[in-house]
C-alpha cells in the first residue's frame, strides 16, 4: 500500500517540476516564511524520505522473517500432534 503512495507522490512531484513555478500556489500566497534555504529543506526531506522508505523495508523483511518463524514452529507443533494421534490409534 505504501509503495502506491510512493509512486503517486513521484507522479505529482514530475508534473509540479514539469510545470515549474508558475504554478506554485505557495509561492502566489504571502505567508510568513522560515528563514531557511530551499536546498537544505530539499536535503532534509530527501533524507526523511530515504529514512521512512529504508524504515518500512527493514520492518517487512522482520515481520516477514517472524512470521515464517512463527508458522514453521505451528505447522511443527501440529504435525507432531497428528503423528502422536496416528501412533496411539496404531496401538490399539
Amino acid at each position: 500500500m505504501w509503495l502506491w503512495a510512493i509512486v503517486t507522490s513521484a507522479i505529482i512531484a514530475a508534473v509540479a517540476a514539469i510545470g515549474g513555478s508558475k504554478y506554485n500556489v505557495l509561492a502566489q500566497l504571502n505567508l510568513p516564511r522560515i528563514p531557511v534555504d530551499e536546498g537544505d529543506v530539499t536535503t532534509v526531506g530527501l533524507v526523511a524520505i530515504g529514512a521512512a522508505i529504508l524504515a518500512a523495508l527493514l520492518g517487512a523483511l522482520l515481520g516477514g522473517a517472524l512470521g515464517t518463524r512463527f508458522h514453521r514452529r505451528v505447522d511443527a507443533a501440529g504435525y507432531s500432534a497428528l503423528t502422536d494421534q496416528q501412533a496411539s490409534e496404531r496401538q490399539i
